[in-house]
């Protein structure tokens, strides 16, 4: 499993979820490293989950023949990537779009979770009210939480005990 991001705080949080390998594309060419790290193959699947012209073009470069990319990632303002046809059609490529999971999915993911190989405490950034998660989406045109952002109490009040 191999990481690639800018934030070298999002690249640890990688590893801790389980990435074998990280790689920091502020300082190292991610195609460059991506093909040095499958021995020339490419990844199986490539994951572009944040929606730059960059990252979902190099998402497509780093996939091997018959492999893979999965765009989740939004675009992100008026630079639309460039999509190699040619490529993608002579590498026999798979291009998905995916806005989260299908509930069809839910009992695989639990499975995980009962037998610990998943620890979803591990993907929450932070817990906030509400108002606060108002303010965490707006605060996404600045950049994104290194995880999730979790909804756990709807107003700023104090709680009742009823």
């Amino acid at each position: 499993i191999i990481a690639i991001d800018v934030s070298d705080k999002a690249l640890e949080k990688a590893k801790e979820v389980g990435a074998t390998d990280v790689v920091n594309a502020k300082t190292k060419d991610a195609r460059k490293k991506v093909t040095e790290l499958t021995k020339g193959m490419g990844a199986d699947v490539m994951i572009d989950a944040a929606g730059f012209k960059a990252t979902c073009e190099d998402a497509i470069h780093c996939t091997r023949r018959g492999g893979r990319m999965v765009q989740v990632g939004l675009p992100i303002g008026d630079q639309n990537p460039i999509v190699p046809m040619g490529m993608i059609a002579g590498k026999e490529l798979e291009i998905v779009g995916s806005h989260g999971c299908d509930a069809s999915d839910m009992p695989k993911i639990l499975s995980l979770v009962e037998s610990g190989k998943l620890d979803p405490k591990k993907l929450i950034e932070r817990l906030v009210t509400l108002e606060q998660g108002a303010k965490a989406l707006m605060d996404m045109d600045f950049g994104s939480p290194i995880g999730m952002v979790m909804i756990t109490q709807f107003t700023d009040a104090p709680q009742s005990k009823y």
